[in-house]
């Protein structure tokens, strides 16, 4: 140990030394052994709680291994280097292992100096009587922190609690959480949108935090493309909460508005998830706060953004006409503003189409939905290129390929849908999700040109691919239809057995998966 540890040490245990004889908790002289040793030794307060306890960074490491073994999970990969730099503040600990740090210390992030409450959504401290106060047959030393005065409201709390939770299991690989929107989420769900609507019609943020949560929103954005649906929309209601909570506090005009921007982008990524899980009712909920906050925006373009997204749902869950009049009320919105909806819009015009008329389509029919995409083809030239490059709040060139090919395997053109289609494959190289929906618009493609053998073989090894917790009831009723078009021709096709067996097969234990959405 140097000179400069020493002395920081020989401080620390003064102070416990002393705050143990007056009835002090280890997290109140870890307190005022971080106030102490700070400014001469730049002493953080993970490494002061450390020195509370009268321990060493092997002590430490032995109880977070003990609590690893006694949750069932594989010995950790942390060692005395690796909390040092914790200590040191040149590392953050990951959420897991911030976790049982917080139970070793029996305290909340925020005590050992990092953001944001613990993952499993429990509070790690026990609440104190104030300081002279014992209960019967109780003893000072084994008290801890006071609870926060500044606790969230129960029903906040609770929600945000249930999504923490599913986020510790899918972070530990709980195979029956990975692709489960039961009931207590879809609770969750509604609370934080419910609340968030609430705001809007009722309402200081630092302008530094409100970077951060833009910078978050758009890296949720990103993630859209390669992360589990459920584990996203647990972090993305997450950070919806928290903007939220700062919502219900007037803030001046300027402020307001960024918030308002990002309840918008936060709630219309809640409703996209929302479909790919399946839940067509709160993916229109989701919708609506998102018009709701938009609309507190005056951006053309985010309102027509949220609508062109809202008309997803009626597309995918057997409303083609609504769909149709969304699409074009976001066409209406967007004017001549340059934007993603100007792209999107008429790509869910064509698809609607080419739904309402089916494989069986009127030369005029046809002519219309490729009209519809030739202008979404115009409008996608005139993105900027961070649009192009965003697949949740922009439209790339991916997307065209792959709803270009959709629109066409609708309408019959198998030949010009079999190019497309292998051209957005191509594109879509790590996202999963896309990769299947191709492979089956691609499968129908061989379906109606008379080969339903070979429409059997390409869905078999699409579904194949595709992890659990991408199994949802999206991607799952195309590949179910499938299945009983193709029985409808032949109820004894050879080929069925195969993939039924794949369409149907037992969960998988794996959580993380293999690419996006």
């Amino acid at each position: 140990m140097s000179g400069r540890q020493h002395r920081e040490t020989e401080i620390a245990r003064k102070i416990r030394a002393q705050g143990l004889a007056t009835g002090r908790s280890s997290a109140q002289i870890a307190e005022e052994i971080h106030e102490a040793c700070t400014p001469q030794f730049n002493t953080t307060r993970i490494k002061a709680h450390r020195l509370a306890h009268g321990i060493a960074l092997a002590d430490v490491i032995e109880q977070v291994r003990a609590l690893f073994d006694h949750d069932s999970k594989a010995v950790p990969g942390i060692g005395e280097t690796l909390l040092s730099a914790y200590e040191s503040g040149l590392k953050r600990p990951g959420p897991e292992y911030l976790h049982y740090l917080c139970i070793v210390y029996r305290v909340e992030p925020a005590a050992l100096g990092f953001d944001g409450p613990c993952i499993c959504g429990r509070g790690h401290r026990v609440t104190v009587v104030t300081q002279g106060e014992y209960p019967i047959g109780g003893c000072p030393y084994d008290h801890e922190l006071k609870l926060s005065p500044n606790i969230p409201e129960p029903e906040v709390q609770e929600d945000e609690n249930v999504l923490r939770r599913t986020l510790l299991n899918l972070l530990n690989k709980d195979s029956g959480t990975a692709n489960k929107l039961d009931a207590p989420i879809l609770g969750a769900s509604e609370g934080i949108r419910r609340r968030m609507d609430e705001t809007l019609v009722s309402a200081t943020v630092s302008a530094a935090m409100l970077d951060q949560w833009e910078e978050a929103t758009i890296a949720f954005g990103r993630q859209y493309a390669t992360t589990p649906p459920l584990r996203l929309l647990c972090d993305v209601l997450l950070e919806l909460s928290a903007v939220r909570t700062a919502m219900s506090r007037r803030q001046p005009i300027d402020l307001q508005e960024r918030l308002c921007r990002m309840a918008a982008q936060l709630s219309g990524l809640s409703g996209m998830i929302m479909i790919n899980l399946g839940d067509h009712r709160l993916a229109r909920s989701f919708f609506r706060t998102g018009r709701t906050a938009a609309d507190e925006t005056g951006d053309r373009a985010l309102r027509a953004w949220v609508t062109a997204r809202e008309s997803l749902v009626p597309l995918y869950y057997g409303d083609a006409r609504e769909a149709l009049n969304l699409a074009k009320k976001s066409r209406d919105l967007a004017g001549a503003t340059p934007c993603a909806a100007q792209a999107m819009a008429p790509v869910v015009e064509a698809r609607a189409l080419a739904m309402l008329s089916g494989t069986d389509s009127k030369k005029e029919v046809v002519d219309q939905a490729k009209r519809a995409l030739a202008k979404a083809r115009s409008a996608f030239s005139n993105l900027k290129d961070h649009e192009q490059d965003d697949l949740a709040f922009g439209y790339t060139e991916k997307q065209l390929y792959f709803y270009q090919g959709d629109v066409l395997t609708k309408l019959g053109q198998t030949i010009d849908a079999e190019v497309v289609l292998d051209q957005a494959l191509q594109k879509y190289e790590d996202h999963i999700l896309d990769q299947t929906l191709i492979r089956l618009d691609q499968a129908q493609c061989r379906l109606i040109d008379g080969e339903p053998g070979e429409a059997l073989n390409i869905a078999t090894k699409a579904l194949s691919l595709l992890g659990e917790e991408f199994r949802t009831d999206f991607i799952m009723r195309p590949a179910l239809q499938l299945e009983q078009q193709i029985m409808k021709l032949d109820p004894n096709h050879p080929g069925l057995d195969a993939y039924r067996a794949v369409l149907r097969r037992p969960k998988a234990v794996d959580v993380e998966g293999i690419g996006g959405a």
